[in-house]
Formats: structure tokens, C-alpha cells, sequence
């Protein structure tokens, strides 16, 4: 049987890309407010605990992408959706027993170590004061949020911990480099953390295809960059994540 799969925000960028990476092999729905041609959808926003519920019903997995996502937003912006919206997305998987969520969170948990060296030079391209090899941000990094749109992400996990300790629910959070429309690298920075629209649409498809035995876990979400200072070796380890693109080619 095909395993059905529900999307959250899959208007946006990174949906448009994990549509086009499952739609031949997944049943796929949207939960979505605006309508998404060709695809199944609930429309509902996910502030609302009632109206996203059918959406649920009967599906395996959700991945969670629906957030407002611009680092620059205020918080009557992002306190609806990134907070409010995540604890609903979770209960309402809870409640129609999806086995797993897969939560689109941030490389803005931890992006604020950017103020510090050796990563300001990394993300500022100051390759000549950065000396090899250089510490690793790993999962188990202390987080250090970039604004209040990176403190609600981290919000977002630490719910997730929460939820998969307490019930029966397989939660993966993705710590997302930057993805853009010109699906390269565009300034310095993102000569660090920059993901392919393909290397995303991957890393979510090995995380649905992931053993249930994974509880919980946080993994990078970022393409092969030589500058990069996000560990994705946990990603590669423990569900085979391996990126297809790499920064440096768009030299």
C-alpha cells in the first residue's frame, strides 16, 4: 500500500521541491490556506487546532513546513504560525496516531555562533584568517538562536522532545541551510550554508523512509560545502544522507 503522506505548506519553495521529489511514489495531500493545483488539499491554517484535524486523518508521516520563515519577521508574525502552529501540527498527529512528523526547523537555531570566529570569517568569506580544521556545530552544540524566528525553532524541538518522549510519535527535526529560488549559492554566506533544493527533498525523503525505532533525533539539512561549519555526518550516519550538490562548483 502506498504510504500517504501529509505536507504542510507545500506553496512555498522547499514544498514545491519535496512535491516533486515524492509525488510519483507517495500519496501525497497538502495543508495548505491557499489551494495547491493538482495536489489533494486541506485548506485551513494551522493556528487552528479544529480545522487542521481531517487533514490527518489516515496518513503515515507529515512533514511539517508550513512556518513564517523570513528571519527579519516581528513576533505578531511568527508567534501564530511557528509556535502556536507547531504545537498543533504535533497534537493533531498525535490524536489520528501518524507515526512520524518531520519538522522543518532551522540552521537559525544556531546560526548566532555566526558572530564569533572562526564562523564570522567562514560566513563572511574570510578564508584567508580561518585555519583548518576548524570545531564542528553539532547537534549537540548548545543552541545559540539568530533572532525570534530562531528561538521559536527552537522552541519547535524541544516540543518535539517533549512529544516523542511522551507518546507514540516519531518526531525528526531538519535544521535547514539555506534554500533559495536560484537553487545556488547567491553571497558569501551562502557559500557556508546553502542546500540544493534537491539535497533537501532528499534529506526528507530518507527521513520517511527512516526505521521507526528512530524516536527523535535533530540532523543538518545542507549540500557539500567546503565552508561550511554544520556537521552532517550524524545525517549521513544515521539515515544515509549524502548530498548530491556542493557550493563550490558555482565558483
Amino acid at each position: 500500500m502506498t504510504e500517504r503522506i501529509l505536507v504542510t505548506g507545500m506553496s512555498g519553495l522547499i514544498g514545491g521541491a519535496v512535491r516533486q521529489r515524492l509525488e510519483r511514489d507517495y500519496d501525497l495531500t497538502a495543508l495548505n490556506r491557499s489551494l495547491v493545483p493538482g495536489v489533494r488539499t486541506v485548506q485551513a491554517d494551522i493556528a487552528d487546532l479544529n480545522a487542521i484535524g481531517p487533514a490527518f486523518e489516515g496518513q503515515d508521516t507529515v512533514v511539517h513546513l508550513a512556518a513564517s520563515a523570513r528571519g527579519s519577521d516581528p513576533w505578531e508574525r511568527v508567534r501564530d504560525p511557528n509556535l502556536i502552529g507547531v504545537y498543533n501540527v504535533f497534537e493533531a498527529a498525535r490524536q489520528a496516531r501518524v507515526s512520524r512528523v518531520i519538522f522543518a526547523s532551522s540552521g537559525s537555531t544556531i546560526s548566532g555562533w555566526e558572530q564569533v570566529q572562526p564562523y564570522r570569517a567562514l560566513v563572511n568569506g574570510d578564508y584567508d584568517n580561518v585555519k583548518a580544521p576548524w570545531p564542528m556545530i553539532t547537534h549537540e552544540t548548545p543552541v545559540r538562536p539568530a533572532g525570534v524566528y530562531g528561538a521559536t525553532k527552537v522552541w519547535g524541538e524541544a516540543l518535539a522532545r517533549q512529544f516523542s518522549d511522551s507518546f507514540e510519535l516519531s518526531i525528526i527535526c531538519l535544521r535547514i541551510g539555506l534554500v533559495n529560488q536560484e537553487d545556488r549559492p547567491t553571497d558569501s554566506r551562502q557559500f557556508s550554508v546553502w542546500c540544493s533544493q534537491r539535497d533537501i527533498s532528499q534529506m526528507v525523503e530518507k527521513c520517511i523512509q527512516a526505521p521507526q525505532a528512530l524516536k527523535f533525533d535533530i540532523f543538518y539539512a545542507l549540500s557539500r560545502n567546503k565552508w561550511s561549519y554544520r556537521d552532517i555526518s550524524r545525517a549521513r550516519e544515521v539515515v544515509g544522507f549524502e548530498p548530491n550538490d556542493e557550493a563550490e562548483a558555482y565558483r
